[in-house]
Protein backbone atom coordinates (compact mmCIF):
# COMPACT_ATOMS: atom_id res chain seq x y z
CA UNK A 1 0.00 0.00 0.00
CA UNK A 2 1.43 3.36 -1.05
CA UNK A 3 1.71 5.96 1.68
CA UNK A 4 2.88 9.55 1.84
CA UNK A 5 4.22 10.78 5.16
CA UNK A 6 5.10 14.39 5.86
CA UNK A 7 7.47 15.60 8.52
CA UNK A 8 9.38 18.71 9.47
CA UNK A 9 6.61 20.91 10.74
CA UNK A 10 6.80 22.82 13.98
CA UNK A 11 6.86 26.21 15.62
CA UNK A 12 9.04 28.93 14.12
CA UNK A 13 9.33 32.67 14.58
CA UNK A 14 8.44 35.19 11.90
CA UNK A 15 11.21 35.37 9.34
CA UNK A 16 12.40 31.86 10.06
CA UNK A 17 12.64 28.84 7.79
CA UNK A 18 11.43 25.26 7.76
CA UNK A 19 11.89 22.37 5.40
CA UNK A 20 9.09 19.88 5.13
CA UNK A 21 9.64 16.38 3.82
CA UNK A 22 7.22 14.03 2.10
CA UNK A 23 8.36 10.42 1.93
CA UNK A 24 6.62 7.90 -0.30
CA UNK A 25 6.59 4.22 0.53
CA UNK A 26 4.89 1.13 -0.81
CA UNK A 27 6.53 0.45 -4.11
CA UNK A 28 5.35 3.40 -6.17
CA UNK A 29 7.58 4.76 -8.92
CA UNK A 30 8.34 8.04 -7.21
CA UNK A 31 10.14 9.65 -10.14
CA UNK A 32 7.05 9.25 -12.34
CA UNK A 33 4.81 11.18 -9.96
CA UNK A 34 4.03 14.87 -10.14
CA UNK A 35 4.00 16.25 -6.61
CA UNK A 36 2.03 19.09 -5.11
CA UNK A 37 1.93 20.79 -1.74
CA UNK A 38 -1.25 22.18 -0.23
CA UNK A 39 -2.03 23.93 3.00
CA UNK A 40 -5.11 24.49 5.09
CA UNK A 41 -5.06 27.51 7.37
CA UNK A 42 -7.38 27.63 10.38
CA UNK A 43 -10.94 28.31 9.28
CA UNK A 44 -10.02 28.38 5.59
CA UNK A 45 -10.21 26.08 2.62
CA UNK A 46 -7.29 23.99 1.49
CA UNK A 47 -5.13 25.81 -1.04
CA UNK A 48 -2.70 24.58 -3.67
CA UNK A 49 0.71 26.15 -3.13
CA UNK A 50 2.96 24.64 -5.77
CA UNK A 51 3.22 21.59 -7.93
CA UNK A 52 5.57 19.92 -10.35
CA UNK A 53 4.43 19.45 -13.92
CA UNK A 54 5.31 15.87 -14.76
CA UNK A 55 5.62 16.32 -18.50
CA UNK A 56 8.16 19.12 -18.31
CA UNK A 57 9.58 18.74 -14.83
CA UNK A 58 8.97 22.40 -14.18
CA UNK A 59 7.17 23.73 -11.13
CA UNK A 60 4.10 25.90 -10.82
CA UNK A 61 4.03 28.31 -7.89
CA UNK A 62 1.16 30.23 -6.42
CA UNK A 63 1.78 33.97 -6.84
CA UNK A 64 0.91 34.43 -3.19
CA UNK A 65 4.15 32.73 -2.17
CA UNK A 66 6.22 35.63 -3.52
CA UNK A 67 9.16 33.34 -4.16
CA UNK A 68 9.53 32.30 -0.53
CA UNK A 69 8.77 28.59 -1.01
CA UNK A 70 10.61 26.06 -3.15
CA UNK A 71 9.73 22.50 -4.08
CA UNK A 72 12.48 19.97 -4.67
CA UNK A 73 12.76 16.22 -4.73
CA UNK A 74 15.25 13.42 -4.30
CA UNK A 75 13.97 10.56 -6.41
CA UNK A 76 16.59 8.18 -5.05
CA UNK A 77 15.16 8.71 -1.57
CA UNK A 78 11.49 8.79 -2.68
CA UNK A 79 11.27 12.14 -0.96
CA UNK A 80 9.92 15.53 -1.87
CA UNK A 81 10.76 18.70 0.02
CA UNK A 82 9.11 22.03 0.63
CA UNK A 83 11.62 24.69 1.65
CA UNK A 84 9.87 27.61 3.28
CA UNK A 85 11.74 30.84 3.94
CA UNK A 86 10.80 34.23 5.37
CA UNK A 87 7.84 32.69 7.12
CA UNK A 88 4.95 34.87 8.23
CA UNK A 89 2.18 34.28 10.78
CA UNK A 90 -0.26 33.90 7.89
CA UNK A 91 1.70 30.84 6.76
CA UNK A 92 0.40 29.01 9.83
CA UNK A 93 -1.44 25.96 8.51
CA UNK A 94 -1.44 22.21 8.08
CA UNK A 95 0.71 21.36 5.07
CA UNK A 96 0.06 18.26 2.99
CA UNK A 97 1.76 16.65 0.03
CA UNK A 98 -0.12 14.99 -2.80
CA UNK A 99 0.67 12.99 -5.90
CA UNK A 100 -1.12 14.81 -8.71
CA UNK A 101 -3.73 12.75 -10.49
CA UNK A 102 -4.01 10.18 -7.71
CA UNK A 103 -5.86 9.88 -4.44
CA UNK A 104 -2.61 9.75 -2.50
CA UNK A 105 -2.27 12.34 0.26
CA UNK A 106 -0.09 12.65 3.29
CA UNK A 107 -1.57 13.06 6.73
CA UNK A 108 -0.37 16.64 7.02
CA UNK A 109 2.13 18.40 9.24
CA UNK A 110 1.41 21.48 11.33
CA UNK A 111 3.41 24.64 10.78
CA UNK A 112 2.95 27.47 13.25
CA UNK A 113 4.62 30.83 12.77
CA UNK A 114 4.71 33.08 15.81
CA UNK A 115 4.77 36.85 15.55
Amino acid sequence: QVQLVESGGGLVQTGGSLRLSCIASGGISFSDQAMAWYRRAPGKQQRLLLATISSSGSTWYSDSLQGRFTLSRDNAKNTGYLQMNSLKPEDTAVYSCHFVGTDLWGQGTQVTVSS
